[in-house]
């Protein structure tokens, strides 16, 4: 049995398929960059899943390829909204049949009502139109509605304390997202577990860190600093993570005090509020 591999991108199955037809058409890739007016490389990046074309190069692919629109029509579906060092990962979980995801100072995306999330985009944004954190807000509903499938993935969601306490977007955004995430662990949509601030040092202390396993393909284990990710699919890179992640999860509070300690944060934030608007 050869080693699995990670499961395709749509991207990739798009290159893949660009290939194909390329090669149906007797076409050399530097014949097809011809067509398209490109460089032969663009087309290789194309094909091998690195790169998207654009809507007009997309076109000029289906008329040198005589596909009837097919590449234009399909590039609409791949959803360019997310950062490009994510955009794989956005593409990947929905293929996770289990997600295990680790906050640290913040409440996941998958998780993030939408007020926790235009407060989160506005933080780092210098300059933002409304127009503009509309569409990061809706792409982020939209990666969220994962979990609401029938066939949705199993969710482990670590929270660490201080993504709890941390006041993102004030005490009535605050109480309104934690009380999101318990009602989802109470509903059976993930199972959660805090890691409370009393527990110290943990495997995870330096890092979030985004699982994701698949039903026949193997794990990949995702890490994400400023402006920037790292997707690991080295098996040993990412069975250290998996190991790193159950060492931490060992440190956490039970399914059921983490679930408390949400709504009594949630209660905390409600008082917090309550009192600025009696002021």
């Amino acid at each position: 049995m050869g080693t699995k591999r990670r499961p395709r991108t749509p991207r990739e199955k798009y290159g893949e398929e660009l290939k194909l037809r390329r090669i149906a058409a007797g076409l050399t890739q530097e014949a097809l960059s011809e067509r398209v007016v490109c460089s032969p490389t663009l087309i290789s990046h194309y094909e091998a899943g690195r790169r998207l074309p654009n809507p007009e190069d997309a076109q000029r692919i289906d008329r040198a390829l005589n596909t009837d629109g097919f590449f234009a029509r399909w590039l609409e579906d791949l959803d360019p909204a997310f950062a490009h060092y994510f955009r794989e990962v956005a593409e990947l979980e929905q293929e996770a049949t289990e997600i295990r995801q680790y906050g640290a100072a913040l409440i996941p995306g998958l998780l993030q009502t939408k007020a926790y999330s235009a407060a989160v985009f506005q933080a780092y944004r210098p300059n933002y139109s409304a127009a503009q954190l509309d569409e990061l807000i809706v792409s982020r509903a939209k990666r969220a509605l994962v979990l609401e499938r029938p066939s949705s993935p199993v969710a482990w969601t670590l929270l660490d304390e201080a993504a709890l306490r941390r006041c993102v977007g004030g005490p009535q955004v605050m109480a309104e997202q934690l009380h999101k995430v318990a009602d989802m662990a109470n509903a059976g949509r993930l199972r959660l577990h805090v890691l409370p601030l009393a527990a110290g040092a943990h495997a995870l202390l330096e890092s979030m860190l985004y699982l994701l396993s698949f039903a026949d393909a193997a794990p990949v284990a995702w890490v994400e600093g400023l402006n920037n990710g790292r997707l690991m699919d080295d098996p040993a890179l990412v069975a250290a993570c998996h190991t790193s992640y159950t060492l931490a999860l060992s440190d956490a509070a039970s399914r059921q005090k983490s679930v408390a300690l949400v709504r009594s944060i949630a209660e905390e934030h409600e008082h917090a509020h309550q009192r600025a608007q009696d002021c």
